[in-house]
Order: C-alpha cells, then sequence, then structure tokens
C-alpha cells in the first residue's frame, strides 16, 4: 500500500494531468499566490477590480481565450482551461469570470460566430489583454428565457440599429467591444459592438453582496448604429448565444472544484490550529466527520469536471452533460463553503479567511449561466425525452 494521501489532493487527481496540463497549473496557482490572493479581500470589501491591469498579467501568461486556435490564443487543451478556471476561483469567482467573460464568451462568440474581418481586428489584441470584451445577452426581463428578450435592431438602408438594455453583464464598464445579441425580422443575432459607438452606455451595478471583486454593468443601447458589418454573418436564433454560455459553464464546473478546494483548506488549517477544551478542534469527532464530508465533496466534484473535460477534449461532449457538472459541482461547492463556514465559528465572517467571501460568491455563480433549476430541467429532458421548459 502507498502512502497516507495528500489531504490536498485525496485522491490524486492531478497526477492524470499531461505534461503541459500541470505546467500550466503550477504557473496560473503560483501567479494567484503572488500577485492575486493577497489583494483580493480589499478588491472584495471595496467593491472593485483593477481590470486592465489584471488583464495584461492574464495575457501574458495566455490566459485569456486559451482554449481558442489561432488569432494569438494558446490553442491549451479544455481541460488545460479547467485547471486554469480551477485555480482563478481558488481564489476568487470574480477572477475566473473575468477570463471566462473574455475568453469562453466574448472572445468565442467572435471566434466562432464572427467574420473574418471580426477575428482579425478583436482577437489579437483580446489574448494580449490590450482589449477587453463583454457579452450581452441577459435583460432585466429575460434572463432564464433569454427568447424573450425586448432588445431589437432593425434595418436603416444598409446599417443596423440597436435599442434595448441588457443586464448583470460582466466587465462592461471597462469593455472595448460588447457582443451584443438582438431580435431581428430574421430571429436572434449577435453584432460585435465597439463600447465607444454613439448610444452605448454602461452602467455600474452597484449595491452588491456577492461576487463584489467583479465589474457589472447594465448596458444601454440607445439607437446604436452599425454597419451591416458588424452583424455576425451566418448563425440565426439562439443557438449562438447558447453556445457560448455552454463554453462559459464549462469553465465554471471546474472553476468552483477551486472554490470549494479553499475552503475545504481553510477549515482543514483552522482546526488543526484552533484549540477548545485544552485540545485541537480538528480531535473531535464531529469535525472530523464534517471535514471527511468536505473531502469527499471537494473530490468528487473534480472528478466530474476532469471526466467532462475528457469528454471535451475528445470532442463528445453533450450540452446535458456541462448541465450535469454545473449543478453538480456548483451545488457541492456550495455545501462544502456553508460547512466549512460554520467550523471557522465567529471567524468565518471575516474577510480574513476565504470561507464567506466564497460562499457568498457561490451564491451568484449558482444563478448565473443557467440556474440550478435551468439545468436541472436540461437533465430531466436528457433522460425522459420530455422538454418541461414551458
Amino acid at each position: 500500500m502507498s502512502s497516507t494521501p495528500d489531504p490536498h489532493d485525496f485522491l490524486d487527481l492531478d497526477a492524470g494531468l499531461a505534461e503541459e496540463d500541470r505546467a500550466i497549473r503550477d504557473a496560473v496557482r503560483a501567479y494567484a499566490r503572488d500577485q492575486l490572493s493577497g489583494n483580493v479581500a480589499e478588491w472584495y470589501e471595496s467593491g472593485s477590480l483593477p481590470a486592465r491591469e489584471l488583464a495584461k498579467g492574464f495575457g501574458e501568461l495566455g490566459l485569456l481565450g486559451m482554449h481558442l486556435e489561432g488569432y494569438g490564443c494558446a490553442g491549451t487543451s479544455a481541460i488545460a482551461y479547467g485547471i486554469a478556471c480551477r485555480e482563478l476561483e481558488a481564489v476568487d469567482s470574480g477572477l475566473r469570470s473575468f477570463v471566462s467573460v473574455q475568453g469562453s464568451l466574448a472572445m468565442f462568440a467572435i471566434h466562432r460566430w464572427g467574420s473574418e474581418a471580426h477575428r482579425a481586428e478583436w482577437l489579437p489584441r483580446m489574448a494580449a489583454g490590450d482589449a477587453l470584451g463583454c457579452f450581452g445577452l441577459t435583460e432585466p426581463d429575460a434572463g432564464s428565457d433569454p427568447g424573450s428578450m425586448r432588445t431589437r435592431a432593425v434595418r436603416d438602408g444598409s446599417d443596423w440599429v440597436l435599442t434595448g438594455t441588457k443586464m448583470w453583464i460582466t466587465n462592461g464598464t471597462v469593455a472595448d467591444v460588447a457582443v451584443v445579441w438582438a431580435q431581428t425580422d430574421e430571429g436572434v443575432r449577435g453584432f460585435v459592438v465597439p463600447t465607444s459607438t454613439p448610444g452605448f452606455t454602461a452602467n455600474e451595478v452597484k449595491h452588491k453582496l456577492s461576487l463584489r471583486a467583479s465589474l457589472t454593468a447594465e448596458l444601454v443601447l440607445d439607437g446604436v448604429r452599425l454597419p451591416e458589418s458588424a452583424a455576425f454573418p451566418e448563425v440565426r436564433g439562439l443557438r449562438g448565444p447558447l453556445s457560448c454560455l455552454n463554453e462559459a459553464r464549462y469553465g465554471i464546473l471546474f472553476g468552483v472544484v477551486g472554490a470549494a478546494r479553499a475552503c475545504y483548506q481553510a477549515a482543514l488549517e483552522y482546526t488543526l490550529a484552533r484549540e477548545q477544551f485544552g485540545k485541537p478542534l480538528a480531535s473531535f469527532q464531529l469535525t472530523q466527520r464534517k471535514l471527511a464530508d468536505l473531502l469527499v465533496e471537494v473530490n468528487r466534484a473534480g472528478l466530474v469536471a476532469l471526466q467532462i473535460g475528457r469528454l471535451k477534449d475528445a470532442g463528445t461532449l453533450a450540452h446535458s452533460q456541462v448541465s450535469f457538472g454545473k449543478m453538480a459541482n456548483v451545488r457541492s461547492a456550495l455545501d462544502v463553503a456553508r460547512t466549512a463556514r460554520s467550523m471557522l465559528g465567529a471567524n468565518g465572517i471575516s474577510l480574513e479567511y476565504p470561507v464567506m467571501r466564497h460562499m457568498a460568491n457561490l451564491e451568484t455563480v449558482l444563478t448565473y449561466e443557467g440556474t440550478e433549476e435551468m439545468h436541472a430541467l436540461s437533465l430531466g429532458q436528457a433522460v425522459t425525452g420530455i422538454a418541461a421548459f414551458r
């Protein structure tokens, strides 16, 4: 029999990673430790983020659009991208969201659905962190039902004119380009909108109690006039935006493993060091049971993420399997965070420890890119063949 397993990777999940994937893990983990961990509590408390500075750092690491091919993108495996998301979210969900929105929403949309001119103009700068993007789909009255969006694009001669409002848009206040989805007479279409275009406004969303180390905006499009070339040339309907959301959900199901791991590790370290009744908290049976539960959830979520990553790299991943991962892993991460918070007692609510910050963030992660209820319906349809969305 081998020696006692590593309490921080109990099932030795990372042993199966390719050498390149481990190198990416180590590079992102080191960057997170040296550049992010010491600052994230302050960013969270102040509700701010040095977006431009972070973009340059992430660009130099090759994280922005890292799983895309060409145009300055690194072209890594899906698992490597997932591992990078895991290491970023171990620090804070807002940091993973920053990279996810840039690469899996804005850049992926342009890479997959844009024209060659769109790709050449935007992707190299976005990969380098010299230009930031956002993704405008959700609206004040259209969240889980994007087909009910009210933003509309109408033709005016050879131009398009966009009018409407998008809500809860990460990076919206700092973006140089917005991918905006709108109703047209031809169905839902996507548009590449430089944020300097007259009529485009991004208003900061304030008073958030979760995902505070992230910049969130309301986008207002008031007669934004664009040339015909601004529209994605081929895709019609919700297939376009939903394909982008699937990419972002993939990053989430890996990312939350990092958040859960961070909470488990904080609880383990705290209960080993904290003494009550003359001995460490970790020596009590109830505490050890809780630690065992956290250990199982973290490693089980890690296994789910790696299997889904293998399917994605093999080109056989179904969208319902992404729903499985997003639903299962976010639920596990929230359970871990809530239990870990209680294990730290009063210190569990302090920003001196990461647990409650992760717990609050995960409430947002539970909701965005598809609520738990919507993913449950996706799984129900997958196993019964019956759609119950309406």
